[in-house]
């Protein structure tokens, strides 16, 4: 998942490869008035796959809501691509224990919003871990990912069962292995330490 203004190279570069292409964020509607936004249409048009939605940057910074990021979601399996939805709790949250009731909030606006027939990711990413190098415990990470599957069926069915969860946070050679062993982890969503090749090629062998 490059910058927008390198999408169209690496796209070329890894044409007829078993790597796809993602972008890190879009707006929800399909054309407009909306001068310097990205639209899964014209993300579709380059060849894009999958597209990172509801980012914790994005939620912090940007102040993107629940509701925008359901629309997000919406917008890009209208068009056939795959949400990439990231959730999780800040610190301060974490420190009310609040975790379980932030990630559920988060995944039932992005539940609603899914096609059943389509394709969805879900990324957990506790934004305290987020390139701090603190890593959530091997328990803590057992318990979101077994929280979120369970939220999944019982909004979802079998539909739920099938829904990648990936986690992202601080993930690195070191701990990745253990952390994949986690039984509802199906992947990473690796930030900081994709931006060097080695380091994030360590970590795909390390896993």
């Amino acid at each position: 998942c490059p910058t927008f203004l390198c999408m169209a190279l690496f796209k070329e570069h890894f044409e007829g490869t078993d790597i796809q292409i993602g972008a890190q964020n879009c707006y929800f509607a399909p054309s407009g008035a909306f001068t310097g936004e990205i639209s899964p249409t014209m993300l579709k048009t380059i060849g894009c796959g999958y597209c990172i939605v509801g980012h914790s940057e994005r939620r912090t910074f940007f102040h993107e809501t629940d509701e925008d990021i359901a629309k997000k979601v919406k917008a890009l399996q209208d068009v056939g691509l795959i949400p990439i939805a990231c959730i999780g709790e800040t610190e301060a949250q974490r420190g009310l224990g609040k975790t379980l009731d932030v990630i559920a909030k988060q995944l039932n606006a992005i539940i609603a919003a899914h096609d059943p027939e389509k394709k969805l990711v879900i990324a957990y990413e506790p934004v305290w871990a987020i390139g701090t190098g603190k890593v959530a415990s091997i328990s803590d990470i057992d318990q979101v990912h077994r929280f979120i599957r369970e939220r999944l069926i019982e909004k979802l069915g079998n539909v739920g069962k099938n829904i990648e969860i990936l986690y992202g946070g601080s993930v690195n050679a070191q701990n990745a292995k253990e952390i994949e062993g986690v039984v509802d982890v199906t992947g990473f969503l690796i930030g900081g330490a994709s931006l060097k090749v080695s380091t994030l090629l360590d970590i795909y062998r390390g896993a």
